[in-house]
């Protein structure tokens, strides 16, 4: 079936670069299963983390049994990001169309990044009926200090002001300011439906996508530093700003981003609250593995082994076992340390400041588990409103019957109540 598949390719595409001859091989090694083979071209940043066997299971885990098999490259692209020179290999798999994967090279010419990510070329954004496009203006700015620089986009409604203005905060990834995945931009539809409404939004670049090997190489590495400080950053740029109303800055928090939201207002007090939209109240490392037996029962494929190996990792977390220079789930002892002393409703429940917390049912990486004790902290207290949407999933989007992570690559927005309870509620505090 592989070798099949291998030689249905396309010729190779013309060369840019020796990069695309390179990405466009690791890719054929993909392909036909060799690892070690695609390992080779990994920069020892990788290597030191985890071994080819490692590299075999996590494709298998989290590529193979969500996506499927490769089946065809069909173009790559050569690009460059801070710095960096990424390649972009566009892709069928067999169980999803089209998908990219994305590799990034140092200056050695060695990878330093391979992810799997949504094809982001194939798509142009419509914007949804409830915006409306000549109610405001953006502007792009930069935010954050002179080493973590970001690109940043202000959007603001037109008029004379001073407006209500909201940080958007993303979930876990390296995700852009528009919180991009497949043909949908949550975090777009969000600046521009409340822009629509008279208020101002601040989006930006997350320091993960902006800076991917600086980030590795810090000492300690925490959420502050993939965050929190940035989330600041904004609330500074805001606050300086002559047409925000400076006692209606809120931050808006996403997945990870709502958990953290707590976190960011306690070291600000200018926040004047908090809007958290699928907030985790759970370790990050339970609903990673939550996440997996879910996908692994739908998907009907046995995957007992690659789960176990996840609870092993799980319980490395748990247990801080994890030497210094090891990563486990992606991330080092330390951000695991610092998250388990961390409880995101116990720290809003010190705030004392107006909280509206989202929650979509059909969201499997954030349940309502986690909107549970969310609920039961603070249904009894006037300046939290709570709201769940029946037919929502984790971006507040709309669809139909068991969730999946293949209807995120489905174009949608977020629904106009989500956006309507958000400005309703922002205008009235």
């Amino acid at each position: 079936m592989l070798s099949g598949c291998v030689q249905e390719q396309q010729e190779q595409p013309p060369s840019e670069n020796p990069l695309v001859d390179a990405a466009f091989t690791i890719v054929m090694l993909l392909m036909e299963q060799d690892f070690s083979g695609v390992y080779s071209y990994f920069n020892t940043s990788i290597t030191s983390q985890i071994t080819v066997e490692d590299f075999a299971s996590i494709w298998a885990q989290q590529v193979d049994a969500s996506y499927g098999t490769l089946t065809r490259i069909i173009k790559a692209r050569l690009t460059n990001e801070s710095g960096y020179s990424v390649v972009y290999v566009t892709c069928n798999f067999s169980k999803l169309r089209v998908l990219d994967v994305k590799i990034t090279f140092n200056t050695q010419q060695e990878v330093i990044s391979l992810l799997v990510v949504p094809t982001q070329e194939a798509f142009a954004y419509s914007p949804p009926s409830y915006v409306n496009i000549d109610a405001f203006t953006e502007e792009n700015i930069s935010i954050g200090s002179e080493q973590w620089m970001l690109p940043a986009t202000l959007t603001v409604p037109k008029g004379a002001g001073p407006f209500p203005a909201v940080v958007l905060v993303h979930g876990s990834g390296p995700n852009d300011r528009d919180e991009t995945y497949g043909p949908n931009k949550p975090f777009k539809d969000l600046a521009w439906g409340l822009a629509s409404n008279g208020i101002m939004v601040l989006r930006y670049e997350k320091r993960t996508k902006q800076y991917p090997e600086s980030l590795a190489a810090i000492q300690n590495f925490t959420v502050q530093d993939e965050t929190i400080t940035d989330a600041l950053a904004a609330v500074d740029i805001l606050n300086a700003s002559p047409v925000v109303n400076h006692s209606q800055i809120f931050v808006l928090g996403h997945s990870l981003g709502g958990m953290l939201a707590p976190r960011i207002a306690l070291q600000d007090s200018r926040i004047a609250g908090l809007i958290i939209l699928a907030g985790p109240t759970r370790h990050l490392e339970d609903l990673m593995l939550e996440q997996t037996r879910y996908l692994a029962n739908l998907s009907g494929s046995n995957q007992s082994e690659q789960i176990a190996e996840l609870e092993g990792l799980v319980q490395k977390v748990k247990n801080l076992d994890i030497n210094q220079s090891e990563y486990v789930l992606g991330a080092p002892s330390s951000y695991w340390a610092d998250l388990a002393t961390y409880d995101p409703v116990v720290t809003a429940q010190s705030l004392h400041i107006p909280l509206l917390i989202l929650q979509g049912k059909r969201d499997y990486q954030v349940t309502m588990t986690d909107f549970a004790r969310w609920n039961e902290t603070f249904y009894n207290t006037s300046s939290v409103k709570l709201h769940t949407y029946l037919s929502l999933n984790h971006f507040f989007i709309a669809g139909t019957g068991v969730p999946t992570n293949a209807e995120y690559l489905i174009e949608g927005h977020v629904a106009e109540e989500v956006v309507s309870d958000i400005a309703f509620w922002i205008k009235n505090q």
